[in-house]
Protein backbone atom coordinates (compact mmCIF):
# COMPACT_ATOMS: atom_id res chain seq x y z
CA UNK A 1 0.00 0.00 0.00
CA UNK A 2 1.38 3.42 -0.92
CA UNK A 3 2.06 6.06 1.68
CA UNK A 4 0.37 9.38 2.32
CA UNK A 5 1.77 12.89 2.49
CA UNK A 6 1.73 12.85 6.30
CA UNK A 7 3.84 9.73 6.65
CA UNK A 8 6.79 10.18 9.06
CA UNK A 9 9.87 8.05 8.66
CA UNK A 10 12.62 9.36 10.96
CA UNK A 11 13.40 11.99 13.56
CA UNK A 12 16.80 13.32 12.45
CA UNK A 13 17.35 16.82 11.12
CA UNK A 14 18.03 15.92 7.47
CA UNK A 15 15.54 17.53 5.12
CA UNK A 16 16.60 15.11 2.37
CA UNK A 17 17.80 11.57 3.05
CA UNK A 18 18.62 9.26 0.14
CA UNK A 19 19.52 5.73 1.20
CA UNK A 20 21.09 3.27 -1.24
CA UNK A 21 19.13 4.63 -4.19
CA UNK A 22 19.59 2.86 -7.52
CA UNK A 23 17.76 3.84 -10.68
CA UNK A 24 17.67 1.59 -13.72
CA UNK A 25 15.80 2.34 -16.93
CA UNK A 26 14.35 -0.23 -19.33
CA UNK A 27 16.68 -1.51 -21.99
CA UNK A 28 19.55 -2.68 -19.83
CA UNK A 29 22.90 -0.99 -19.49
CA UNK A 30 24.45 0.49 -16.35
CA UNK A 31 22.17 2.18 -13.80
CA UNK A 32 21.64 5.94 -14.00
CA UNK A 33 22.23 6.00 -10.25
CA UNK A 34 24.06 3.24 -8.41
CA UNK A 35 23.50 2.83 -4.64
CA UNK A 36 23.64 6.54 -3.87
CA UNK A 37 23.29 7.67 -0.26
CA UNK A 38 23.11 11.37 0.58
CA UNK A 39 21.74 13.56 3.36
CA UNK A 40 21.03 17.29 3.06
CA UNK A 41 20.24 19.35 6.15
CA UNK A 42 17.64 22.08 6.21
CA UNK A 43 19.21 25.37 5.13
CA UNK A 44 22.03 23.87 3.08
CA UNK A 45 22.93 24.98 -0.45
CA UNK A 46 24.19 21.98 -2.42
CA UNK A 47 25.49 22.02 -5.99
CA UNK A 48 25.51 18.70 -7.87
CA UNK A 49 28.06 18.47 -10.67
CA UNK A 50 29.34 15.80 -13.03
CA UNK A 51 29.75 14.99 -16.72
CA UNK A 52 26.76 14.40 -18.98
CA UNK A 53 25.14 11.08 -18.14
CA UNK A 54 26.51 11.02 -14.61
CA UNK A 55 23.03 10.91 -13.02
CA UNK A 56 22.60 14.55 -11.95
CA UNK A 57 19.13 15.10 -13.38
CA UNK A 58 18.04 11.63 -12.30
CA UNK A 59 19.00 12.50 -8.73
CA UNK A 60 17.04 15.75 -8.88
CA UNK A 61 14.00 13.96 -10.32
CA UNK A 62 14.07 11.40 -7.50
CA UNK A 63 14.19 14.14 -4.86
CA UNK A 64 11.27 15.92 -6.56
CA UNK A 65 9.23 12.74 -6.80
CA UNK A 66 9.17 13.00 -10.59
CA UNK A 67 10.75 9.55 -10.79
CA UNK A 68 11.07 6.58 -8.44
CA UNK A 69 14.16 4.60 -7.46
CA UNK A 70 14.45 0.99 -8.62
CA UNK A 71 15.70 0.24 -5.11
CA UNK A 72 16.57 2.20 -1.99
CA UNK A 73 14.56 5.01 -0.40
CA UNK A 74 13.99 8.75 -0.82
CA UNK A 75 12.93 10.71 2.25
CA UNK A 76 12.12 14.43 2.07
CA UNK A 77 10.90 16.26 5.15
CA UNK A 78 10.64 12.91 6.99
CA UNK A 79 8.31 11.59 4.31
CA UNK A 80 9.12 8.43 2.34
CA UNK A 81 8.13 9.89 -0.99
CA UNK A 82 9.16 6.80 -2.99
CA UNK A 83 6.16 5.03 -1.41
CA UNK A 84 3.62 7.72 -2.35
CA UNK A 85 0.83 7.38 -4.86
CA UNK A 86 0.89 9.74 -7.83
CA UNK A 87 -1.85 11.83 -6.21
CA UNK A 88 0.11 12.09 -2.96
CA UNK A 89 3.25 13.02 -4.89
CA UNK A 90 1.41 15.84 -6.66
CA UNK A 91 0.20 17.21 -3.31
CA UNK A 92 3.68 16.86 -1.87
CA UNK A 93 5.29 18.79 -4.74
CA UNK A 94 2.75 21.60 -4.52
CA UNK A 95 3.33 22.00 -0.78
CA UNK A 96 7.04 21.30 -0.35
CA UNK A 97 8.98 21.69 -3.62
CA UNK A 98 9.83 24.67 -5.80
CA UNK A 99 11.46 23.85 -9.14
CA UNK A 100 13.52 26.04 -11.48
CA UNK A 101 14.24 24.67 -14.95
CA UNK A 102 16.93 25.56 -17.47
CA UNK A 103 14.39 26.56 -20.12
CA UNK A 104 11.97 28.24 -17.69
CA UNK A 105 8.86 26.09 -18.50
CA UNK A 106 6.59 29.13 -18.37
CA UNK A 107 3.14 29.04 -19.97
CA UNK A 108 3.24 31.35 -22.99
CA UNK A 109 -0.50 32.05 -22.94
CA UNK A 110 -0.43 33.35 -19.36
CA UNK A 111 0.90 36.70 -18.21
CA UNK A 112 3.87 36.94 -15.86
CA UNK A 113 1.55 37.46 -12.87
CA UNK A 114 -0.65 34.52 -13.81
CA UNK A 115 2.34 32.21 -14.33
CA UNK A 116 3.49 32.99 -10.79
CA UNK A 117 -0.04 32.74 -9.40
CA UNK A 118 -0.85 29.33 -10.90
CA UNK A 119 0.94 27.11 -8.32
CA UNK A 120 -0.71 29.03 -5.49
CA UNK A 121 -4.12 28.47 -7.06
CA UNK A 122 -3.41 24.76 -7.48
CA UNK A 123 -2.37 24.56 -3.83
CA UNK A 124 -5.64 26.18 -2.72
CA UNK A 125 -4.15 29.41 -1.39
CA UNK A 126 -6.76 32.10 -0.77
CA UNK A 127 -6.93 34.49 -3.74
CA UNK A 128 -6.21 37.64 -1.74
CA UNK A 129 -3.22 36.03 -0.05
CA UNK A 130 -1.96 34.59 -3.33
CA UNK A 131 -2.20 37.94 -5.12
CA UNK A 132 -0.33 39.62 -2.27
CA UNK A 133 2.43 37.00 -2.47
CA UNK A 134 2.74 37.50 -6.23
CA UNK A 135 3.03 41.26 -5.77
CA UNK A 136 5.71 40.74 -3.11
CA UNK A 137 7.77 38.49 -5.38
CA UNK A 138 7.38 40.71 -8.44
CA UNK A 139 8.82 43.62 -6.46
CA UNK A 140 11.60 41.62 -4.82
CA UNK A 141 12.74 40.15 -8.14
CA UNK A 142 12.48 43.52 -9.89
CA UNK A 143 10.03 42.37 -12.55
CA UNK A 144 6.88 44.22 -11.47
CA UNK A 145 6.99 46.30 -14.65
CA UNK A 146 6.43 43.05 -16.59
CA UNK A 147 3.51 41.76 -14.53
CA UNK A 148 1.04 42.01 -17.45
CA UNK A 149 3.51 40.94 -20.16
CA UNK A 150 3.68 37.50 -21.73
CA UNK A 151 6.88 35.41 -21.38
CA UNK A 152 7.78 35.61 -25.07
CA UNK A 153 8.28 39.38 -24.69
CA UNK A 154 10.93 38.97 -21.96
CA UNK A 155 14.66 38.33 -22.03
CA UNK A 156 16.06 35.02 -20.81
CA UNK A 157 17.14 36.55 -17.51
CA UNK A 158 13.71 38.09 -16.96
CA UNK A 159 11.97 34.81 -17.73
CA UNK A 160 14.19 33.01 -15.23
CA UNK A 161 13.26 35.58 -12.59
CA UNK A 162 9.60 34.83 -13.31
CA UNK A 163 10.37 31.10 -12.97
CA UNK A 164 12.07 31.71 -9.61
CA UNK A 165 9.06 33.70 -8.40
CA UNK A 166 6.75 30.88 -9.49
CA UNK A 167 8.92 28.36 -7.62
CA UNK A 168 8.79 30.46 -4.43
CA UNK A 169 5.12 31.44 -4.40
CA UNK A 170 4.06 28.60 -2.07
CA UNK A 171 7.06 29.10 0.27
CA UNK A 172 8.49 25.61 -0.37
CA UNK A 173 10.75 23.89 2.12
CA UNK A 174 13.03 22.84 -0.73
CA UNK A 175 14.10 24.64 -3.90
CA UNK A 176 15.45 22.49 -6.76
CA UNK A 177 17.21 24.10 -9.72
CA UNK A 178 18.24 22.25 -12.89
CA UNK A 179 20.89 24.28 -14.77
CA UNK A 180 19.26 27.58 -13.68
CA UNK A 181 21.76 29.73 -15.61
CA UNK A 182 22.16 27.47 -18.65
CA UNK A 183 19.84 29.43 -20.96
CA UNK A 184 20.82 32.99 -20.04
CA UNK A 185 23.82 35.18 -20.80
CA UNK A 186 26.74 35.62 -18.40
CA UNK A 187 25.48 38.82 -16.79
CA UNK A 188 21.99 37.41 -16.23
CA UNK A 189 23.54 34.18 -14.94
CA UNK A 190 25.45 36.10 -12.29
CA UNK A 191 22.27 37.88 -11.24
CA UNK A 192 20.42 34.56 -10.96
CA UNK A 193 23.28 33.17 -8.89
CA UNK A 194 23.06 36.14 -6.54
CA UNK A 195 19.34 35.56 -6.13
CA UNK A 196 19.94 31.92 -5.21
CA UNK A 197 22.65 32.92 -2.73
CA UNK A 198 20.35 35.41 -1.07
CA UNK A 199 17.55 32.85 -0.83
CA UNK A 200 19.88 30.38 0.87
CA UNK A 201 21.17 33.09 3.21
CA UNK A 202 17.57 33.64 4.32
CA UNK A 203 17.27 29.93 5.18
CA UNK A 204 15.99 28.40 1.93
CA UNK A 205 17.29 24.87 1.33
CA UNK A 206 18.66 24.66 -2.20
CA UNK A 207 19.84 21.80 -4.40
CA UNK A 208 21.04 22.81 -7.85
CA UNK A 209 22.39 20.84 -10.79
CA UNK A 210 24.93 22.73 -12.83
CA UNK A 211 27.76 22.31 -15.31
CA UNK A 212 29.20 25.63 -14.12
CA UNK A 213 31.99 25.25 -11.58
CA UNK A 214 31.92 29.03 -11.15
CA UNK A 215 28.24 28.95 -10.17
CA UNK A 216 28.81 26.03 -7.81
CA UNK A 217 31.83 27.57 -6.11
CA UNK A 218 30.33 31.04 -5.73
CA UNK A 219 26.80 30.22 -4.67
CA UNK A 220 26.75 26.80 -2.98
CA UNK A 221 28.22 25.80 0.35
CA UNK A 222 28.54 22.15 -0.61
CA UNK A 223 29.63 20.45 -3.82
CA UNK A 224 28.58 16.87 -4.62
CA UNK A 225 30.22 15.30 -7.67
CA UNK A 226 28.61 12.40 -9.53
CA UNK A 227 30.51 10.10 -11.88
CA UNK A 228 28.87 7.08 -13.55
CA UNK A 229 25.90 7.25 -11.20
CA UNK A 230 27.95 7.25 -8.01
CA UNK A 231 29.10 9.98 -5.63
CA UNK A 232 32.77 10.66 -6.37
CA UNK A 233 33.16 13.71 -4.13
CA UNK A 234 31.35 15.62 -1.39
CA UNK A 235 32.99 18.80 -0.06
CA UNK A 236 31.79 21.75 2.00
CA UNK A 237 32.96 25.34 1.77
CA UNK A 238 31.82 28.92 2.26
CA UNK A 239 30.61 30.54 -0.96
CA UNK A 240 32.26 33.63 -2.39
CA UNK A 241 28.98 35.22 -3.43
CA UNK A 242 28.39 38.91 -3.87
CA UNK A 243 25.54 41.35 -3.51
CA UNK A 244 22.41 39.98 -1.82
CA UNK A 245 19.09 40.58 -3.57
CA UNK A 246 16.79 40.40 -0.52
CA UNK A 247 14.37 37.92 -2.04
CA UNK A 248 11.57 36.88 0.36
CA UNK A 249 11.57 33.08 0.74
Amino acid sequence: MRGTVSQVTDTDDALIRISGATKRYPGGGPPALDRVSLAVAAGEAVAVMGPSGSGKSTLLNLIAGLDRPSSGSITVGRQRIDTFSETALARFRRAEIGMIFQFFNLLDDLTVSDNILLPAQLAGMRRVKARARVTELLAALQIEQHKDAYPARLSGGERQRVAIARALVNRPALLLADEPTGAVDTAAGEEIGELLLDLNSSGQTLVLVTHSLTLAERYARRLVTLVDGQIAGDTRREPAGGRPARVPS
